[in-house]
């Protein structure tokens, strides 16, 4: 009996890995032991503390539901008469740099305000631009294995691909002048994905 959806289980297990790495980004935001609390004051100065760490998992998050949104428009393209391996590799390169994000996310909110934050926010913009490389990688094995559902879905293809050039090149370039200009890279990254939310919100199906 013939599978309905040969990529059924690469999806189901893409979908999980995106909802773990999630949820993930919330855990390093915790309240200071409430035994060090003594005012409402200090519980106010507390949560105040914690704004860059929630600002950061905002960001996060919303890299990676843009992320998880593509990877969802993505699968519709690509035909299900089969699955190479250099294309399984490439889903699970892809999947590196969405569970790894975490990491850089709860050291980015530690120390963005602080004098030393330049690596931080290289660090962040690197494991972005390793996004954009996987999205290469990924969106390659789909032409060179000629996977592409129709003539229509391989424009697309190809088109993605051009972003994800665009991306590797933006996002590695940021990662090096962060380390000069930590702030404003940061600034300037928050804006970057607020635009492609935007755009991803206003994009109707192709």
């Amino acid at each position: 009996m013939t599978e309905p959806n040969p990529h059924a289980r690469i999806e189901a297990f893409s979908d999980g890995v995106f909802a773990i790495a999630m949820t993930l980004l919330v855990i390093d935001i915790r309240i200071p032991g409430l035994e060090k609390i003594s005012s409402t004051h200090e519980l106010w100065m507390a949560l105040l503390h914690l704004l860059p760490s929630v600002a950061t998992f905002i960001l996060s998050f919303t890299i990676i539901l843009i992320t998880w949104v593509n990877h969802h428009s993505g699968s519709k393209l690509v035909s299900g008469s089969s699955s190479s391996h250099a294309f399984i590799y490439a889903n699970g390169f892809l999947l590196l740099t969405v569970v790894i994000l975490p990491f850089p996310t709860s050291l980015l909110g530690e120390t963005i305000l602080t004098d030393h934050a330049g690596p931080a926010v290289a660090l962040y913009n690197a494991v972005v631009a390793a996004q954009g490389l996987a999205w290469v990688l990924l969106l390659h094995t789909v032409i060179a294995g000629k996977q592409a559902k129709s003539e229509k879905a391989e424009q697309i293809v190809r088109r993605n691909l051009t972003y994800g050039y665009y991306a590797f090149t933006l996002y590695s370039f940021a990662a090096v002048i962060a380390l000069w200009f930590p702030v404003t890279i940061a600034i300037v990254t928050t804006l970057i994905w607020g635009f492609w939310l935007i755009i991803g919100i206003n994009t109707k199906e192709d």
